[in-house]
């Protein structure tokens, strides 16, 4: 059995450490990071490592965000990976900055990068791992996606993606089900 678990952000050195790549900086922190392997391929970065018998494939598409799934349906389609065992990681702004939580399906809430993939897939029920970046309290939300953190978020932030990086561990060692009832908007700091 194949698990995908994708990392979405943007190409580029302008969007390191924006919020809109909060995901690969999140897949940047796992325990095993340095050991994975990552080769360029179907317009991503990927990595595989085998866990307790599963095969699990790490991928950050080097496509835009808004492209996301002309990388993710490649590998989907190669590996003939289940819809159930894709997990998407993503920046999302309707949890606070801390806060975590999975979700099994359901809507888009306007993010293009799971639209992108959801229209390549032709379905929308892959799981997802929601990191929470907060909602601007002003200007507009492109530019606060596009941004760098400051404040109390530039003090935290590594300790955010050090725990967030821990329930992606979570989900790879007990599996969804178990991961979901741990971390339902989870404040992690």
């Amino acid at each position: 059995m194949t698990k995908l678990i994708v990392g979405l952000g943007n190409p580029g050195s302008e969007y390191k450490n924006t919020r809109h790549n909060i995901a690969w900086d999140v897949l940047e922190k796992l325990s095993f990071f340095n050991d994975l392997t990552w080769l360029q391929k179907n317009k991503g970065l990927c990595a595989t490592k085998d866990i307790d018998g599963e095969k699990f494939i790490f991928l950050m598409p080097q496509t835009y965000m808004n492209l996301s799934g002309e990388s993710v349906a490649p590998f989907v389609n190669f590996y003939k990976v289940a819809l159930e065992d894709i997990l998407v990681i993503h920046d999302e702004l309707d949890l606070d900055f801390g806060t975590v939580a999975y979700k099994d399906g359901g809507g888009l809430a306007g993010h293009n990068g799971l639209k992108s993939i959801a229209q390549c897939l032709g379905n929308q029920g892959f799981k997802r791992l929601r990191v929470g970046i907060g909602r601007p309290v002003h200007g507009s939300v492109s530019s606060w996606v596009l941004s760098g953190y400051h404040g109390e978020d530039k003090d935290f932030i590594d300790k955010y993606l050090e725990e967030s990086a821990k329930v992606v561990e979570t989900y790879i060692e007990r599996g969804f089900q178990s991961a979901a009832r741990s971390y339902s908007k989870k404040k992690l700091i």
